[in-house]
């Protein structure tokens, strides 16, 4: 009877699983991401973990017990040099499990593990862009308010002394053609005179060069 055993055995005894769990946990931290089965992925981040946690406080302790997991040198100096530093931050969840569908040949459910903060498509260094704020001379908005408030009364003021020129020029333009009639008319009474006068004066020569 299995009471009292809440973990996944995942089919293999004690030394079998704690073999498989180093070898995968020490692949994660050479490659920062792996694929296997879903069931493994759970297994694995909960084996994982702690580990990383450990390896926060970089102490010849911590490295004996990591080591004591892992089984592996080199995974144990890339866990405490590279990931140590990138996860120094967060307070836990190092890692994410990504589903991938099932499997082809046996219909297992796969999934991808990974480092959580290794992933360049989630997290970014970029900056966050900063906010592009107006710049107002003077006391605030208090100014600008003013000249907003003050440029219809100069239009309004424009537009009323538009409108009192209006009669004036139209008074003007009266009396201007008031004027302009009796030169008219003086115009064209000049020329009739002028023929009358030529008209008398040949009837005047006329008469003298009959009377002669």
């Amino acid at each position: 009877m299995r009471h009292g055993k809440k973990f996944n055995h995942l089919g293999r005894t004690a030394s079998h699983r704690k073999a498989m769990l180093a070898n995968m946990a020490s692949s994660l931290i050479e490659h920062k991401r792996i694929t296997t089965t879903v069931a493994k992925a759970k297994a694995l981040k909960l084996y994982i973990e702690p580990l990383v946690t450990k390896s926060k406080s970089d102490t010849t302790h911590s490295r004996r017990v990591v080591f004591s997991y892992l089984k592996d040198k080199q995974a144990v100096t890339e866990l405490f040099r590279e990931v140590a530093v990138k996860v120094g931050d967060r307070p836990g969840g190092y890692t994410r499990i990504i589903k991938l569908g099932n499997r082809a040949g046996d219909n297992a459910d796969m999934a991808m593990i990974e480092l959580v903060d290794f992933n360049d498509i989630y997290v970014s260094d970029k900056p966050a862009a900063k906010k592009k704020s107006t710049r107002r001379r003077g006391g605030g908005g208090s100014k600008p308010a003013e000249a907003k408030t003050e440029a219809p009364k100069v239009e309004e003021a424009a537009v009323e002394e538009t409108k009192a020129e209006a009669p004036a020029k139209e008074a003007k333009v009266e009396e201007a053609k008031k004027e302009e009639a009796p030169k008219a008319e003086a115009k064209a009474e000049t020329p009739a005179a002028e023929k009358e006068e030529k008209t008398e004066d040949k009837k005047d020569d006329a008469q003298e060069k009959k009377s002669e």
